[in-house]
């Protein structure tokens, strides 16, 4: 049994650090307190929807896209 546990205990400890490297991932988008200002300059009524319904990560990103003249996933064009 001592045996069993020696050779299962770092498997399982290599397959929790995988896990928690994902987890970990989205964690290190760092939005700071000058790109909040920016988005709260320019951002127009849909930005500022989504802002409310999914918060400042997925707000900043879709006002990010616009800026860069990309579209927002869903396929239409943000009014500037």
């Amino acid at each position: 049994m001592a045996g069993f546990l020696v050779i299962l205990f770092p498997i399982l400890l290599m397959v929790f650090i995988l896990f928690m490297q994902k987890v970990e991932e989205p964690l290190r988008k760092v939005v700071t307190e000058r790109d909040i200002e920016d988005f709260l300059d320019h951002a127009n009524q849909s930005e500022l929807d989504t802002m409310v319904r999914d918060g400042t990560d997925s707000a900043v990103h879709r006002f990010r896209l616009r800026r860069r003249g990309n579209r927002p996933k869903n396929g239409r064009k943000t009014d500037s």
